[in-house]
Parts: C-alpha cells; structure tokens; sequence
C-alpha cells in the first residue's frame, strides 16, 4: 500500500503578525515545519512527503528543512490562493499508484504517531478518517448582530484536526467535484462529506494545535517542553 502525506505549507499565517509564514517561525532554534515532518518521517509505512509552498519560498523552504536530513521530502509544490487550491495542486503531484493520502497543516506539529497510525488504518478500510477532539465549551449560533440564535449539543460537537486521511480515488473525486461547482470548504473532509461518503471521527489529542497566532506559539513551546519530558 502506498500512502503519500500532503503537508500544507503555503499559508501567510497574517494572524501571527511575524513577518513570516508560520510554519518557519522556530520553537528552541528548530523551524515549527521541521518538527511536523519529523512526525510523519518516523511512520514507516509512509513512503512520501509532499509540501506544498507559497509560490517564491521554495528554495526558502528547502533551506529552512535541509539541516534535518528528511528522507521522505520528494517535491515541492506551488500553491495556490485559497488552501483548496494548494492541496489540489498536491493531489495533481501525486503519483498514480498512490493508495492512502494524508492531509496536513504544515503548523500542528504535535500530532502523535499512534493516533496517525489508527487514523491511516481506519481510512484504508472505510475511505476516509479525520483526527479530532471532543468541543469542551458551548457552542453557540449567532446571527449578523451577533445575537444567540441556539445552542448546539456540545455531545455532538468535535473539533476537526489534521491530518485528515482518504483513499486517494476518494479524495481525488471529492475535489474534482467542489472544483467543478466552485465550492469552497473549510477543510478536506467536508469535501467528501459532500459528495455523500461518511467520515470517521479519530479521537486525537488537544496538544494537537494548529500554531495561528503569537498565543499559540506559547502554548506550542509548552507542549513542547512537555513532549521532551517524557
């Protein structure tokens, strides 16, 4: 079986406010990408990493990982406006023999081996699977005026994390059709949500973050600090 991840590197992480893309800001001298790879690196039954970069960062990105020696990096690819548009790009870059892909944010790089593992299983199965973990607060709808409309179930509530993991035929699909209607979702699955295919829920971990503003990059140094302790 082949399995290809996906790691979306071309964001302009404007929310930091750091004069770089987030994914190259450093947690102890160490750029925040190089540790996503890491993970992904050390799982043997993935054969191939794919970053997809910001279109004039790419010698930049190479630069940034080359000190760590990543073996399974093949290509670089350019994205696109939107994040949609990026991880089609990726898509098109996978080879034809391509089982299993994984989809994931070049800037949540705690995610942890074993629940990536059950993750890949699950999809290998089933089609498709998404790391995750349960909403802790309530939720609320509001309208324009931001006036509470209702109160979701929070028992039916889960945050969705990356990576979020397809058979490649599945995916592949799913884009082809939110292209063709010129549909935009605010992640993978919802994609092949919509084209009628369910999605498992992984449970995953909350030191799973997605590093957005300077707040989080305090907290990732903590978990962090944490993940070395143990």
């Amino acid at each position: 079986m082949r399995i290809t991840v996906i790691i979306a590197a071309a964001g302009q992480g404007k929310r930091m406010q750091a004069g770089i893309n987030k994914q190259y800001l450093k947690m102890r001298n160490k750029p925040i990408l190089a540790y996503t790879i890491e993970v992904f690196e050390k799982i043997k039954e993935i054969q191939e990493i794919i970053l997809v970069v910001a279109e004039g960062e790419e010698k930049f990105c190479a630069e940034a990982i080359r000190p760590y020696g990543f073996k399974k990096v093949t290509k670089f690819v350019l994205g696109g406006k939107e994040r949609q548009d990026s991880i089609y790009e990726g898509l098109k870059a996978l080879s034809k023999e391509t089982d299993i892909v994984l989809i994931h944010d070049g800037a949540r790089p705690f995610v942890q081996v074993e629940e990536i593992k059950e993750a890949i299983q699950i999809a290998a199965i089933e089609g498709a699977s998404v790391l995750g973990v349960p909403v802790k607060d309530t939720i609320k709808v509001v309208d324009s005026q931001r006036v509470i409309t209702s109160t979701p179930d929070r028992g039916q509530l889960w945050i969705a994390q990356t990576p979020q993991i397809f058979q490649y035929e599945l995916i592949k699909k799913a884009y082809s059709k939110a292209r063709d209607d010129g549909y935009i979702g605010t992640d993978d699955a919802s994609l092949v949500e919509r084209i009628g295919h369910p999605v498992k829920m992984i449970e995953g971990k909350y030191s799973n973050i997605k590093i957005t503003t300077p707040e989080d990059l305090i907290l990732g140094e903590a978990i962090l600090h944490l993940h070395q302790q143990l």
